[in-house]
């Protein structure tokens, strides 16, 4: 410390412990639901998609889910999580199509968490409690203001960003 320097600070970081967020998101419908847990294990996340199958779309004969490919986002947990019977149920209702890795400007599924994150995460969050009060009011507010994502990516800028994915069709 000198006369002409100002008193410094060393930033210590201080973890106080981790949780999982995770978000379903139907972009069409204005809907999302936020759920905290302790851990980001196989099961917790089996446990998420059969809720969403069982709780918020039982009438539904086929639900198209796009995620991220994080290790645990896979068929497979639904077996190491429940009977193969209940988790071929399950499965069967599913259709999964994985967001590319290095594809994000595309990737609508990351646009909502990331305003989750923005909106409502910033900063030092005290514990899980806190953490689950924050995301249950954050979601209650989107939801009621029908708040959704507006998607800009048209099919005409896809077909010239990603032509070499499309076929060519000779005449």
């Amino acid at each position: 410390m000198r006369v002409s320097h100002p008193r410094r600070f060393d930033y210590e970081y201080r973890r106080c412990g981790v949780a999982n967020v995770f978000m379903m998101f139907e972009p069409l419908a204005a809907w999302r639901r936020v759920k905290v847990t302790d851990s980001r294990k196989r099961v917790d996340w089996a446990d998420r998609v059969r809720e969403l199958v069982d709780e918020w779309y039982p009438d539904a004969r086929k639900l198209v889910l796009v995620m991220d490919n994080l290790n645990t986002h896979s068929i497979g947990s639904l077996y190491e999580a429940f009977s193969p019977d209940e988790a071929r149920r399950i499965a069967k209702r599913l259709e999964v199509h994985y967001t590319p890795k290095h594809g994000s400007r595309l990737n609508m599924a990351e646009i909502e968490p990331s305003i989750l994150t923005r909106q409502c995460l910033s900063g030092r969050i005290a514990n899980v409690t806190t953490l689950a009060a924050r995301t249950t009011k954050w979601e209650n507010d989107r939801n009621a203001a029908e708040a959704t994502v507006h998607w800009q990516f048209t099919t005409r800028k896809a077909r010239t960003k990603l032509k070499q994915l499309y076929p060519e069709l000779k005449t």
